[in-house]
This record gives structure tokens, sequence and C-alpha cells, in this order.
């Protein structure tokens, strides 16, 4: 037998195979995340091969043997990678020995049809393998030439691997390795067995190769682009909430998978904005998808009304083919002081206590009245007192805004309102409602406060916990009608626009008789927290400088809330002066003590103390609260005699594990801990843990003389945390 043979083809193919595989490799670039089997799938392939064949057996003589063949494959539309495949040709043996007394040159004329499997894993790359079946009908012309042209009919089988490389779209340059299997039909089986052999096929492939220029996809249609105006106020809440909208239609006759849609505004955003993912869209089907927008601090920086162009940016797979459109946008951008009324939450996205200057104005009016600060009064109302104040000495005063009053931008959530940032506030040191609302609730926040806003038909103002329990209001104010129980908290609401005009107690008055004048309609008022509703509208970003604000004179200030303190201290112990006169009972003259006590009004609570005392020499809460007067005024080693005498009393009384037992103890135990005596303040806040462990806890600095525990003490004032016996 002459031609190639089963050893020496094999070292070509392996050849071959290597060339191809590293042909690939330099001209391909890998990319992993393109399904390259549907990306470039075509409609039809039509090839061309030649083939040198070589059998695994003798067939007694020599023989040159070559194929000749053409073949259709069409890949299947889910799975590209499956391509059914129909081949016709010929097969040529040729008898090479010419003393043989017969001529078995002969021809195959076959068709056959299969399944190949071809793996694209690159763009220029693909490798696999294929199985077919069919018939075949041999032609000796030969062999009998007086008998003329003999045939005999075959089976033909085949398995194979493909190697191929890919220059461009249509065309395909394969190696094709396979195995041939004859089976005759007839009588004449010498040619029966396999066939080993090595095509080279070149393939055109119909179709439009996706990379070119005009095969660029456009499955969907943008419709209905809806992009409403935007405001830099709100950045922070359009990252979680839509900024728009854009409805999507699949124009293909076809699917298209894995849609995914970004907003990009260029210039104000770091990187496009996720919006959306939808899985599939089947043909003609729509989709509304909300855009979302994470804008960066550019936005700022703009001033008034900012024309913009953004662009939705839709990605997706038509036919598995990755695809991208994108449609501009254009919308118009607000500066940071501009918002719309459609949401009165809206506007705690103003209200900015981290800002560097407001904490330091906060921090001097705290300083300013530091001596005059009572320790045992609410330390919220005093603040908002103080901040009152200090704003009215810097001249600052409410005033209408003459183009948009808050009247009317409440009523029209379409109006785009200005709200001034509290800074800039504080420079101009005029304000309408909100503008002074979001500045007060400002610096509350930034010295500690917790604040709120309230809204009434045409109207704005501020209040601010006092975090007081909701049955103590008698604490703050002897008037329950003069607070806002929130939860079981009081709150103070405070008329902002009377800040310069009148006393703060005016201001609080008339807040609290604004909310109440709609109490019997309460879907016409509005009571938010700051911080909860921050949590959906941030503070603004603000790039901070020195406001070069004048303060004041702090006498002023301080002039002021003395004056609105003793005011309120007037109307708490009135009250209680009242009833104790009314009464006599030595339970009211207490009670009127501690309230003079906790005011630092001392010689009026001695007072009160000795005549409830006066009523009940044998009433030992007065007794206790005396020993309180000398704790108060650093008389400790006093306090500490009076407090063992009321003890011994409690115990003589059988009382001596009682609630006010617990409370001398730890009065007993605060003072020697004041005097540094802390061995014995250790030993009788053990004493009172014994009455109830829960309660002493809350006072466990006692019991310790580690320095963390002695800072937390420190924290708490040990020289103002008594605890006031009222019964």
């Amino acid at each position: 037998m002459t031609g190639p043979n089963l050893r020496s083809l094999a070292p070509k193919a392996f050849l071959s195979a290597l060339l191809f595989l590293l042909a690939s490799v330099v001209c391909t670039a890998q990319t992993p995340e393109i399904d390259y089997n549907t990306y470039y799938r075509f409609p039809l392939s039509v090839g061309i091969e030649y083939q040198a064949l070589s059998p695994f057996g003798t067939y007694g003589s020599q023989y040159n043997i070559f194929d000749i063949s053409a073949a259709l494959r069409w890949p299947l539309r889910t799975m590209p990678a499956l391509q059914p495949t129909a081949r016709a040709g010929m097969t040529r043996f040729t008898h090479q020995d010419s003393e043989a007394t017969r001529d078995w040159t002969h021809t195959h004329f076959y068709g056959s049809a299969g399944l190949t499997y071809s793996h694209r894993f690159a763009k220029n790359f693909e490798i696999g393998g294929e199985a077919l079946a069919g018939f075949s009908e041999a032609i000796f012309r030969e062999v009998l030439p007086e008998e003329g042209t003999v045939s005999s009919a075959n089976l033909l089988f085949e398995g194979g691997a493909r190697i191929a490389l890919n220059p461009s779209f249509n065309l395909s340059i394969d190696v094709h390795p396979n195995v041939k299997y004859l089976l005759s039909l007839s009588d004449l089986e010498e040619f029966n067995g396999f066939i080993f052999g090595i095509g080279f096929c070149a393939s055109y492939r119909f179709g439009q190769d996706p990379d070119a220029p005009g095969a660029v996809i456009r499955s969907l249609r943008f419709e209905q682009v809806s992009m409403p105006a935007v405001f830099a106020a709100m950045q922070s809440y359009y990252v979680n909430n839509p900024v728009g909208r854009v409805t999507l239609v699949n124009t293909e006759k076809h699917a298209i998978t894995d849609v995914e849609v970004d907003f990009l505004q260029p210039g104000y955003m770091d990187s496009p904005t996720p919006a959306a993912a939808v899985e599939r869209l089947e043909p003609g089907q729509s989709a509304e998808v909300p855009l979302f927008a994470s804008f960066n601090r550019e936005v700022f920086a703009t001033e008034g009304v900012t024309p913009l162009t953004g662009e939705v940016i839709a990605r997706y797979k038509s036919r598995g083919k990755p695809a991208e459109q994108r449609q501009s946008v254009t919308y118009d951008l607000h500066d940071k002081t501009a918002m719309t009324w459609d949401d009165d939450r809206k506007v705690a996205a103003f209200i900015t206590p981290a800002d560097s200057a407001l904490r330091n104005y906060s921090s001097f009016i705290r300083q300013a009245c530091k001596e005059q600060q009572i320790p045992l009064y609410n330390g919220a109302l005093q603040l908002a007192i103080q901040v009152f104040h200090a704003l009215a000495e810097i001249g600052c005063l409410y005033q209408a805004d003459p183009t948009l009053p808050f009247t009317r931008v409440q009523e029209n959530p379409v109006v785009v309102d200005s709200v001034s940032l509290p800074r800039d506030t504080l420079r101009r040191i005029t304000g309408d409602c909100d503008d002074l609302t979001v500045l007060y609730c400002s610096l509350l926040e930034a010295a500690g406060a917790e604040t709120a806003f309230i809204t009434v038909p045409g109207h704005i103002y501020s209040a601010f916990n006092t975090g007081e329990a909701g049955r103590e209001y008698q604490q703050l104010h002897p008037e329950r009608s003069m607070t806002i129980n929130v939860e079981g908290e009081l709150w103070v609401p405070v008329e902002i626009t009377l800040i310069g005009k009148s006393g703060f107690v005016e201001a609080w008055r008339k807040g609290a008789e604004q909310w109440l004048e709609y109490g019997n309609a309460p879907e016409k008022r509005g009571f938010y927290r700051t911080r909860e509703c921050q949590e959906v509208y941030r503070p603004v970003g603000l790039r901070e400088t020195d406001l070069g604000l004048q303060y004041g004179r702090t006498e002023a200030i301080i002039e002021g809330f003395e004056r609105d303190m003793d005011r309120v201290i007037e109307a708490v112990a009135t009250e209680h002066s009242q009833a104790a006169h009314q009464s006599g009972r030595e339970q009211d003259y207490n009670k009127l003590g501690i309230v003079y006590a906790r005011f630092q009004r001392y010689a009026q609570a001695e007072r009160a103390f000795q005549k409830a005392l006066d009523v009940n020499p044998a009433y030992l809460s007065a007794q206790v609260n005396l020993a309180n007067l000398l704790y108060l005024k650093k008389d400790f080693s006093r306090a500490v005699e009076q407090y063992l005498r009321s003890y011994d009393a409690l115990v003589q009384r059988g009382m001596g594990q009682d609630s006010m037992a617990l409370k001398v103890l730890l009065n007993i135990s605060k003072a020697y801990y004041l005097m540094e005596d802390y061995g014995r303040a250790e030993g009788y806040y053990a004493r009172a843990e014994r009455i109830d462990a829960q309660k002493a806890a809350e006072h466990a600095y006692l019991g310790t003389r580690r320095s963390s525990q002695a800072r937390a003490a420190e924290e708490r004032d040990p020289e103002y945390d008594i605890l006031f016996v009222e019964e």
C-alpha cells in the first residue's frame, strides 16, 4: 500500500493542531464574559473538504485513497455549539498494483448526516467533534471490463475531531482528523473496515459579523423617558429613590435577556448608577424601569438652575449577543437651596448640625452661659433658651420671602422654593420661617439636642425633645398644654419667627397654641423628627469655610437666658406654692422644696422643707431632703450626719429595706465618693445593692475606684447627682 499511513499521519495531525492552536492564541484576545458560541452564531455553513485516507488494515494490494466532500452545518438556535450536519462527497480508491489481474479502482459516492459539536472558546478558534452515518454506492468500472460497471452498496459511519481557525466571521479553516468505517451490503467485503484520515476544510458561513459596524444591535426602543427636575439638596435621596423612569420595549421577534439599565450624568457622577435588571423581555414586551442617581459633590457647586443632559444606558443580550444602547435625557438641576414641598420631610436635608461653623457657634453659646446653667433642671430646655437669645443678640430676625412666601409654596408642591442653609442665614441674619426653623434646629442638634419641625397650614416651626417622661410635664411647666407628648417623651414647640421680637416663653407658648389650634384636625398638622427624616433625606454636603461671624455680647445672651429662666422658675414654683398653701400638707411643702432645690433656690427650698417639718416633725422625706441641700452646698460631712440620722430612723420604723432607704444609702455613698473616701462609698453602695441591685446599678460608679468608672461619674456630674425623696 502506498500513500500516507497511520504512523506518519499522527505526528502531522498533532503538528497541525498545535500550529492552529498557537495561531488562535496570537490572533485572539480572550474575553471570558462573552459566550462566543452564541455571539458568533451563524445561520448556515457550507464547506469543501479534502482528505487523505489510510486504512487500518490491508486490502491485499496497494491503493491511493482520497476523499472530496461538501458539507452543510446549521447551529441550533438555543445551543449553537450543537450543529446538525449533512455531507455529500466521493471517496476514490486508486489501485496501485500494475501486475494484478484485476483493477480494483473504484469510487464511493456517499451521503451522510449527523451532529457536530463545535465549541468556540475564543473569537478566532474553536474545537469539537462530530459523528455521522450514511450510505455509499461503490462504482467499479475496471474490475470486469467485459461485463461493464459493477456497483456495491455500503453503510458508512464516521467520527472525528475538528480544530478550526476563523480568520473572519464568514471564513473558517478546519483540520479534521477522523475515522471512517465501511460496511458492504453485498458480497464484496474486501474493503470493509476502518479508515483513518486527516482532512482540510474551508467553509463559508452565512450571516453578518456582529463586530462589523453595520451589525450594531438595536433590539430596544426607549419610550416615555421621564426625568423631572433634580434638586442638589436631595443628593442622598436619589440613591435609593427614583430620580426618573424609562420604559423599554423589545422590538425584536425574539426574546432579549439579561437587561441591565444604568443612569449616567457625566461630570456629576463618578460612575454609572445601576437602575434595574430585567431577566427577560419577550417579543414586543415592555418594562418600566426606575432610574436612580448617585451624584457626587459637584452637584453642590452649582448655582441657580443648570440644564443637564444625562444618559440612560441599557445593556442586554439579543440572541446571546451582548449589546448596548444609550438614550440621552435632558433635565434641570436646581442648586442646594432649592426644594419642592411635595414631602415636608425634605426640609430635614437643610438641617446641618455637622457644619463646623454651627458647632463652633453652639459651643460658644453653651460656654457663655456655663456659669448660669442650672444642673438639676432640664438641659435641653435651657439650651433652647440660650440659642434663642444668642440669635436675637446677633440681630437675627424673621423676614417673609417677598416673592415666594411659605403660604404659597406649601400649598403648591410644584412651585420650587428656596431654603437657605443655616450658615447662609447666619450670614444674612434674616430669613423666613423655613430658614429660621432649619437654623434653630441645626444649632440645637449641633449641641446634642434632638429636634423636630412642625408644619401647620401656611407655616413651619421648630420643636425639641426634653427627654422628660410624659407624666412629668410639671417639671417643665405647670400647664400640660405647653408640651407635646410624643411616644412618652415631652417635646417643646418654639415659634422661631419671634426671635428678636419677644422672649423665649412667649415663643414657646405661641408654638404650643399653634399645635393645639389643629387638635381637632390633626391631618392638617405634621410633626417630623429630624433624625428620622434624615434617614431618607440626608443633610446636604458643604464645603465649609469660616463665616467670620460676630457672636455678639455674652452679657446680653446671659441676661436674656436668666430673664426667661426666672419666668419658667416662677411658673413652676408658683403652681407648687399655691398647692402647698391651699392644702397645708407636709407632702406638698416637700414637693415645693424639691422644686426650689432643683432650681438652686436653696433658701426658699430650706424654708419649704422646714414648713413640712413644722406640719409633721417626724416627716422623714423632708429630713432627707434637707440633707440633700447640704450636699448641694458641698457641705458633705454635715449631709452624711443628717443622712445617717434619717437612715437610723428608717431602720427603727422597719423601713430599712424600702425605696427611701435605698436613696439614703446611695446619697451617703455619693457624699463619701466626693470626699474621696472611696472605701466607705463602696461599702454604702454595697448595702444599697442588697436592697435593689437593679436600681443601684444606675449609679455603678460608686462601687469601683477604677478610673474609667470615675470618668463616667464625672459625666454624670456627681455634685448634682442627688436623689430627692418625695414621699
